[in-house]
């Protein structure tokens, strides 16, 4: 792979050439962007672009490795660098992972035949995993190995702690020292240790969540995206309020809370682990449209509330071909998550995705990502305003259709026209 002409230099990086200090904490929003070298402008492609730079990072490709067990360990996340991937987010940690207890069997899969068939096609796909279980030393450890390794590549580390402002500062100042490009916060998470204030209790309670949004941007000097959770009434709330507390971006969606259905033979819920199951979260195909709405309702609150110009929107849920993620950059995306979809398909499945995105960029005559991001969104309306327009749509054809109503509304310059308008055939 060609290397990439320009990145982010940050401080704490081992791999950056100086240092930036963070500005002083004043009126004006914090600026944690990196500095940025362009390529030559003569340096032209004959195919579309699909390189990004989201909030000073820079990455080939707008494909990122959504958190979750894709991006488990050094070996995964190398593989991951190594097919192309745009970047990579790690998989949750926090400061204490013996907390954290998986079970086995921990997925459940949703086929488009009838309950229980094994042929047709996945579109569903629930999960009872919680974030890293592999202690905090450990991952620190591999997060700097990659980041010596693939130096110009993007390493995103996704972080979820109690409710313990302390607890935050240690954990962010640990991982920033490893030389990672940004955080994403797990405020999403739809299952397991609710009653300790992590993951989707922080992102579903508005007050909470800028509470801890505050302590996490008053301590962090890198980029930070707020991944939010579908499981709740107005996504645009918390949206709104990681954005004014601070975070440069928000990620959504994370899975929907679900139960995926119930074993018709032995009468117990899937995946069903010593007879018994729990609610998890639930992504693939099916929650594609689900998705679209929530990023929609994103855009357009970021887009009329903050400019849509400083922050960035990564968009997730049932990715699976370019066409999906040109849908979500249509609506606004700058970046597009895929997590499941790599669990079914394997990390090559990258160079499809590339592929089917420039494809629908050349049907378009598109030249880059930022050509058609947010495109779509203007075609969005009111129910009202859906009414309004057809009526008046409705009304013009029929003028169109009755032609010239009597004799006086004959024109010497538009005869033909006129006499055309009262042809039926």
């Amino acid at each position: 792979m060609a290397s990439l002409s320009f990145t982010q230099i940050r401080g704490k990086n081992p791999v950056a050439e100086f240092s930036r200090t963070r500005p002083e904490l004043g009126l004006t929003r914090p600026n944690r962007v990196g500095f940025r070298v362009f390529a030559s402008e003569s340096e032209t492609k004959a195919e579309p672009d699909l390189s990004v730079t989201v909030n000073g990072l820079h990455m080939p490709n707008p494909f990122v490795i959504g958190s979750g067990p894709p991006g488990t360990n050094y070996t995964v996340m190398k593989r991951a660098f190594d097919e192309g991937w745009g970047a990579v987010i790690a998989k949750t940690v926090s400061l204490d992972a013996a907390k954290v207890k998986n079970v086995t069997p921990r997925y459940a899969r949703l086929r488009a035949d009838a309950n229980g068939s094994t042929k047709g096609q996945i579109i569903g796909w629930e999960n009872i995993e919680l974030i890293s279980d592999r202690p905090l030393e450990i991952m620190l450890k591999e997060f700097k190995q990659l980041k010596q390794e693939y130096p110009d590549r993007i390493l995103i580390a996704s972080i979820m702690e109690e409710y313990n402002k302390a607890g935050w500062e240690e954990l962010i100042d640990r991982v920033e020292q490893t030389g990672v490009d940004a955080f994403e916060i797990n405020f999403s998470c739809p299952h397991g240790m609710p009653e300790r204030k992590m993951g989707a209790a922080v992102g579903q309670d508005c007050a909470l969540l800028e509470e801890v949004c505050g302590w996490i941007n008053a301590k962090a000097t890198i980029p930070v995206w707020a991944k939010m959770t579908p499981n709740i009434t107005d996504i645009t709330q918390p949206a709104r309020v990681a954005l004014s507390s601070g975070c440069e971006g928000v990620a959504a969606i994370n899975t929907i809370m679900s139960v995926m259905g119930i074993n018709l033979t032995t009468l117990r819920p899937e995946p069903c682990v010593e007879g018994y199951s729990t609610p998890g979260g639930y992504s693939s195909k099916a929650v594609h449209p689900i998705a679209l709405a929530k990023v929609m309702n994103i855009a357009k609150m970021m887009k009329s509330e903050f400019g849509d110009k400083d922050y960035s929107l990564s968009g997730i849920g049932g990715v699976e071909s370019g066409g999906d993620a040109a849908e979500f950059i249509l609506l606004g995306a700058n970046t597009v998550q895929v997590c499941t979809g790599v669990m079914m398909h394997g990390y090559g499945m990258v160079k499809k995705l590339c592929s089917e995105l420039q494809d629908f960029m050349k049907l378009h005559n598109f030249s880059s990502i930022e050509d058609f991001r947010g495109v779509s969104l203007e075609y969005f309306t009111t129910h009202t305003d859906l009414v309004r327009r057809q009526q008046e749509a409705i009304q013009q054809r029929k003028a169109v259709r009755k032609g010239l109503q009597s004799d006086k509304e004959w024109t010497g310059d538009g005869f033909v026209k006129e006499t055309e308008s009262m042809v039926s055939n």
